[in-house]
């Protein structure tokens, strides 16, 4: 459970890690995340099975794996612009409803049923999406950019059931040299070599802050029974909401925060009824062969519906 808390107290804190990568633009942040988790996640894979042979090869999975490595790329990007941009507050909402997101993408591919009490919680999340809507005079684009992009990844690799750092590794060797052609073709206007020591570390050091909560993660994730774990979900958004309001100094309105109110409600909707159809009652852990597939964007989210991580 510490373990849980940490990866995604770590994912709820990234609001204060990203700007401090300024003057570099997200493009460049993006860029040099993949490159770094590139780095990152193959020396883990070495250290926890000592071979690279445990990568998939065939086809299927490598054209899924390249679907799901776009959409964490897209996820990852809007996620830093929203961030650097002081749009810390919309950020959370796309994690506070990405949850529901992933319901409905449950019911509209895969066919799946929803209880009653479910289909309540989607119904009162759209409400609450509609008046932030109107509250803003907009949609609110970077929340549900992030929560579809995610919750399309969240389905791409619960189709293609790949451990987590296998898939990582694949999804990053997909992106990076379009990550290393951007890097090159822009390096006159990069920040990487002009700004100090310093600066090139903390580009540098985003491989690990990608790494080691998806590490601490997958730890809990073979310990904690994942219903347990699943609630857990709601700190980051929570923590990046808190941040947003206190540090960023973001303006939420009256309005703002009834939309916001919606969204929670559903999700303690949404929770209670998995809870008491599933029950908190531990459940068998995880052993070392049994796959462990957690999300890699911020932050992970569980299908608390087929109890596993998507």
């Amino acid at each position: 459970m510490i373990l849980g808390v940490v990866a995604y107290a770590l994912w709820g804190l990234f609001p204060l890690y990203w700007p401090k990568l300024e003057p570099a633009g997200a493009l460049e942040i993006l860029a040099h995340r993949v490159v770094w988790s590139l780095v990152a996640v193959v020396v883990l894979l070495v250290i926890t099975t000592k071979s690279l042979r445990s990568l998939p090869r065939d086809g299927r999975r490598l054209r899924l794996l390249s679907t799901a490595a776009v959409l964490i790329a897209v996820n990852w990007g809007v996620y830093i612009w929203g961030v650097n941009h002081h749009h810390v507050v919309e950020t959370s909402l796309g994690y506070f409803i990405n949850p529901l997101v992933s319901v409905a993408l449950g019911v509209l591919v895969l066919g799946e049923r929803l209880r009653r009490a479910q289909w309540s919680a989607v119904a009162v999340a759209t409400v609450g999406v509609v008046i932030l809507s109107v509250a803003a005079g907009r949609p609110p684009w970077i929340a549900l950019a992030l929560a579809f992009s995610f919750g399309l990844y969240g389905l791409v690799k619960r189709v293609v059931r790949t451990p987590a750092i296998e898939g990582l590794v694949v999804e990053a060797a997909v992106l990076t040299p379009v990550a290393v052609i951007y890097l090159i073709a822009t390096s006159a206007q990069g920040s990487f070599s002009d700004h100090g020591a310093g600066h090139a570390l903390l580009l540098t050091s985003s491989g690990l802050v990608t790494a080691v909560p998806l590490l601490a993660f997958a730890g809990a994730a073979r310990r904690v029974p994942l219903t347990q774990l699943g609630l857990l979900q709601y700190l980051a958004p929570t923590i990046q909401f808190v941040i947003g309001i206190t540090v960023n100094h973001e303006s939420v309105s009256a309005v703002r925060l009834v939309g916001f109110a919606f969204v929670w409600i559903a999700l303690i909707v949404f929770s209670v009824d998995t809870v008491k159809e599933r029950g908190l009652s531990p459940a068998a852990p995880r052993t070392a062969a049994e796959p462990v597939e957690p999300l890699t964007g911020e932050p992970p989210v569980f299908d608390l519906e087929e109890a596993e991580a998507t």
